[in-house]
């Protein structure tokens, strides 16, 4: 009997592997995505509530919370980014417009060695700036010593980058040369390992920026004494006496008639709420670093809060 032959796979069957290709092509880009906002916004919450002694992780907040503040934390680095990356584009493209004539071939070939030259000599010159950060004390300090490692080789890179796009974009004489196909493809090798390292100093640089924005971020509410939407105020009634070294805060021993909760104090305001704790601050304004009270959240103590 003759074999059964194998029948093609119905269009449908087609239909449907082009529609689950499309939705790869959607889903994989927008995880990314949202892996990096949820990233920038854990480092910059991280950053801000370290600034007054929280562990972040102790807050329990959602990755919508992290996600939420990423606008926050990315939205000034990635429109500079996008600005500047686009005046770069366009002053580099001029270049290589300008160096495309027939007759420049002497000119493109000098350009192309400076180029890379300068640009592997300024990714060479960044990263020993990553190790020995805390002995450039001739730089000042916050943020520009916090972003020139990062900003140099990202700067080193592009250039080196570009450099790869001018001899890739070299007129050639004949392209069933071996050996130039070889050289092309090493050219592009190369290309692809700067556009790793341009990519790696980037995120980094943003990750410093969020970091940097939560800390300052917090800096500015302490110095506004906690007076924000964020802290509202709270008044803490508690069966014992609550220890506490903040400045300003006014203890009322209100008798046993109002017992349990028979002690008072006024002028808390509530930063951060965990599961099992209140963190609250005084809203006196202070030059030194902010100090928390850290409450319980038991029945030893009742906050009333209020905007």
């Amino acid at each position: 009997m003759p074999e059964p032959q194998e029948q093609p796979p119905p269009d449908g069957g087609r239909d449907r592997g082009s529609a689950l290709e499309k939705v790869a092509y959607v889903t994989a880009p927008a995880t990314v995505v949202l892996g990096l906002l949820y990233y920038f916004g854990r480092t910059y919450t991280d950053a801000y509530y370290a600034y007054f002694g929280i562990p972040a992780n102790d807050l329990q907040l959602s990755t919508h919370a992290y996600v939420a503040k990423s606008p926050t934390a990315v939205f000034f680095p990635l429109w500079l980014l996008l600005v500047c990356g686009l005046v770069v584009l366009l002053m580099l493209g001029a270049v290589g417009r300008a160096l495309a004539g027939p007759g420049c071939e002497a000119v493109r070939r000098r350009v192309v060695l400076w180029l890379l030259a300068v640009g592997l000599l300024l990714v060479l010159a960044g990263f020993p700036a990553f190790f020995l950060e805390s002995r450039m004390a001739w730089l000042p300090q916050g943020w520009v010593r916090e972003f020139l490692p990062c900003l140099i080789v990202a700067l080193g890179a592009t250039l080196a980058f570009f450099a790869v796009q001018m001899q890739l974009g070299r007129p050639r004489r004949d392209d069933r040369d071996r050996g130039a196909r070889t050289g092309d493809r090493l050219w592009l090798a190369g290309g692809a390992l700067l556009i790793g390292l341009l990519t790696l100093s980037l995120f980094f640089a943003m990750a410093r920026y969020a970091a940097q924005a939560g800390r300052t971020a917090a800096g500015g509410l302490a110095a506004t004494g906690c007076v924000d939407e964020e802290c509202p105020r709270v008044i803490v009634h508690s069966k014992v006496r609550v220890p506490h070294h903040l400045e300003d805060i006014r203890f009322i021993d209100t008798g046993p008639g109002m017992a349990p909760y028979r002690y008072q104090y006024r002028g808390f305001r509530l930063l951060a709420k965990s599961p099992a704790r209140f963190y609250l601050i005084s809203h006196v304004l202070t030059r030194q670093e902010p100090r928390l009270a850290v409450i319980p959240d038991d029945d030893s103590v009742r906050l009333e809060i209020s905007p």
